[in-house]
């Protein structure tokens, strides 16, 4: 199954207020398992950047404003997302800034059916625990020394992490054919009723194997193995 993980940076708390987009990361995985394929873009959002929301990305007007707008990359992310489900940790904010930047540029919006909430899901699992994506990291044991800054693509890598251990860990992927981890390939058994064939193998040795092996031994002195005729009584 495909998912895509993502997040999202932003100027602020509400694109109604006129907050937008300013990073989206996006990672693809299939049956739990990254693969590789990335979609991870800096925006310039047309609008100053408080220093509140600095202070959490460390994305500086700067920095974005030689970047592109979130209409020139559309195409690109649609693609990308297809029509598989996005992951994201407090899920219900990101999706409010996606489809808020696609209805900006005319597009349809992202269907919250697709929405998977990892904060959710962490609730319900591990009610009473800390549910901040550092500490799922640091329950399950991941490293996120590299998270000095929220960065969309690395929150992003760290929650893939996270989301595996939340729904049962790698083993839910397993699978006994190279289809279901996401390879095209012919399946590693056999189909029920139709058993694997191959050559016979033939362990018995040729007479020529025999000769050069009677050969050998009659050049051996005293071999151990030989045994000596028996000695006629007398």
């Amino acid at each position: 199954m495909r998912e895509i993980v993502f997040d999202t940076e932003t100027t602020g708390l509400s694109f109604p207020g006129g907050d937008r987009l300013v990073e989206i990361g996006c990672l693809e995985m299939v049956n739990r398992v990254e693969t590789g394929r990335v979609f991870h873009v800096y925006l310039n959002p047309d609008r100053a950047m408080p220093a509140e929301a600095q202070a959490i990305h460390g994305l500086s007007d700067a920095f974005l404003a030689d970047k592109k707008r979130f209409h020139d990359h559309v195409e690109e992310l649609i693609d990308f997302i297809g029509d598989a489900p996005m992951i994201a940790h407090n899920a219900g904010f990101d999706f409010a800034f996606l489809n808020g930047e696609l209805g900006k540029c005319g597009r349809p919006p992202v269907c919250m059916t697709r929405m998977v909430d990892t904060l959710g899901i962490a609730r319900q699992r591990l009610p009473g625990a800390k549910h901040t994506l550092d500490a799922l990291c640091t329950r399950f044991g991941i490293d996120r020394s590299r998270r000095v800054l929220h960065g969309a693509l690395l929150d992003a890598q760290l929650l893939a992490q996270v989301y595996v251990e939340l729904t049962g860990g790698r083993q839910i992927g397993l699978g006994l054919t190279a289809e279901a981890a996401g390879v095209p390939e012919a399946p590693l058994i056999a189909p029920a009723g139709r058993a694997p064939t191959r050559p016979a193998r033939i362990f018995s040795a040729s007479a020529e194997e025999l000769a050069r092996h009677t050969t050998f031994i009659a050049g051996l002195k005293d071999p151990l193995w030989v045994v000596d005729a028996p000695v006629a009584a007398t």
